[in-house]
């Protein structure tokens, strides 16, 4: 269990439960003696006796379970401490008005009624043994729930670490092995791609620790990985971003389009040989950033180019881990045009906010 707000927060009712039981108890103890005609003066001692020895003893109770949890099998004890401590609380009471109150006619009256003052006593003190141990019980399961989604989380984000770790060699030993082409042929256009090669991965580590960025941070961020691929197809590529500027704060995972993006080029340019244009439409709509790729695309062709299917399953993966969704890609092909959509919620399951590690 934990010791510090928990134990203070139980301390503080097991205090306000014992000054109840301690003020109820000599309150309606003295008006029943004082009913039945007892001495008043008399009947005030032996409340407030009373009320002393019982309140000590669901004090001690209530501290013994303070950091105990009984399992089931063994709250047959917890019975067992209840009718000691009761019986002690009769016997102190009993030997303590021996020495305060001399009638001894008003001690044999006491003696009667011992065992109702027993059965009364042992209520009290199940009572706030029932409240410890219930205490206990939700307080465990709020800890075990803490664990478990902590669990879940700490899990998540391992997840979508490796993710996005997959995805950085996935895109650079493309760029490579563009390069290593190019130096042959074309070393200073493989000099300038070697250059935004070098500034796009440093803006890939920066992004490292970010989970969520800004919409317009993201896309500067695309622009640099759109002029590597310009290098490597030159005239062929073409690229069009179209997006209102009220979408530029708006959030979404980092590095959540190049996916999209790359999977376009790979399927509008690999297996043509003409121009290819691929279109990058933003838009806001109700709490949603969606963001759509167009790319040229041949249904006839009987020879698709085959990949390592990780661009959308990853992006899919991603977005089901950040926000327990799977309707957030979709994915449509035409005679001539493939479409990849994502939306991006921006009310948070997990609030997350900028930083989710």
């Amino acid at each position: 269990m934990n010791t510090t707000p928990y134990t203070s927060s139980k301390q503080r009712l097991v205090n306000i439960s014992c000054f109840i039981i301690w003020v109820a108890y000599a309150l309606i103890q003295t008006g029943l003696l004082w009913w039945f005609d007892t001495d008043f003066e008399f009947a005030l001692h032996d409340s407030l006796i009373s009320a002393t020895w019982i309140t000590l003893c669901c004090y001690i109770i209530a501290n013994a379970l303070n950091y105990y949890l009984p399992r089931k099998e063994k709250f047959g004890y917890i019975v067992v401490w209840g009718l000691v401590l009761a019986a002690i609380s009769i016997s102190a009471t009993r030997w303590t008005l021996l020495y305060i109150v001399p009638d001894q006619a008003y001690l044999e009256r006491l003696d009667t009624s011992l065992p109702l003052r027993f059965f009364i006593n042992s209520l009290l003190i199940a009572w706030m043994a029932m409240i410890n141990i219930l205490w206990n019980i939700q307080q465990e399961y709020k800890e075990n729930e803490q664990r478990k989604a902590d669990a879940e989380r700490l899990a998540r984000e391992a997840e979508l670490y490796n993710l996005r770790q997959q995805l950085q060699p996935h895109f650079l030993f493309n760029s490579l092995n563009s390069i290593i082409a190019l130096i042959g042929r074309k070393p200073e256009e493989a000099r300038n791609m070697t250059f935004q090669l070098s500034d796009f991965l440093r803006g890939t580590l920066r992004k490292d620790d970010q989970q969520f960025i800004p919409f317009k941070d993201e896309l500067d961020h695309l622009q640099l990985y759109l002029e590597i691929e310009k290098v490597r197809f030159g005239h062929r590529l073409t690229t069009q971003l179209t997006y209102s500027e009220e979408c530029h704060a708006m959030k979404l995972p980092a590095m959540i389009i190049q996916p999209l993006v790359e999977n376009a080029i790979k399927f509008g340019l690999y297996d043509t040989t003409g121009n290819v244009m691929i279109s990058i439409d933003g838009a806001c709509e109700e709490q949603l950033l969606v963001i759509r790729v167009k790319n040229p695309y041949d249904s006839k062709n009987n020879n698709p180019r085959k990949g390592t299917g990780f661009g959308l399953r990853g992006v899919q993966r991603r977005l089901f881990l950040l926000f327990g969704r799977t309707d957030l890609l979709e994915t449509n092909a035409t005679k001539h045009i493939f479409t990849s959509i994502i939306r991006i919620p921006q009310k948070y399951p997990h609030d997350q906010g900028d930083t989710g590690r």
